[in-house]
């Protein structure tokens, strides 16, 4: 027997769209916070992303998407991380990261996998444009790339250990 409810079935009508994005906006709050104990462990890392692409790949664009925009907005007013002026660019590359990552989870696509690396490396370059342009800096470039690392091996354990669920 299923206890988790299936993509489709949270719409945004249903109060459990909005239990399970509370729940990974929970995450995506204390993960970094545990991160940030380590030297540098925010920018390494990229804590903030990984309970959206949990979303993405379980429960759908619709949980992935509020937990995308949730996230970086509480920790930026709990904590001031993301600092403001970081706050578009984490936003960015948040949702990019959410609907991608969903839209890889389809049926639509023949190799999901590739998909959310593609949609991955992608959410981070199209970050370090935004940060270069609002900001004149690409200092989280040259730091993410451990944390793209581990939401890529995450993310394809995720699609296929979702994806064998669901046959």
């Amino acid at each position: 027997m299923e206890y988790l409810p299936q993509a489709s079935t949270l719409t945004l009508s249903n109060a459990r769209t909005y239990l399970f994005a509370v729940l990974f906006t929970v995450g995506n709050v204390v993960l970094p916070q545990l991160c940030h104990l380590l030297p540098q462990g925010g920018l390494i890392f990229q804590p903030l992303y990984f309970f959206t692409l949990i979303a993405a790949c379980r429960f759908g664009w619709r949980v992935a998407l509020l937990t995308a925009v949730a996230s970086p907005l509480i920790n930026s007013l709990l904590f001031a991380m993301p600092s403001g002026a970081m706050l578009p660019v984490v936003l960015i590359k948040s949702v990019v990261l959410a609907l991608g990552v969903s839209y890889a989870m389809t049926r639509k696509v023949r190799n999901p996998q590739l998909m959310a690396i593609i949609v991955i490396l992608g959410a981070h370059l199209l970050g370090a444009i935004t940060e270069w342009a609002l900001l004149s800096s690409m200092n989280t470039l040259k730091y993410c790339l451990p944390g793209a690392v581990l939401q890529v091996v995450l993310t394809a354990c995720l699609i296929g250990s979702t994806r064998q669920n669901r046959s």
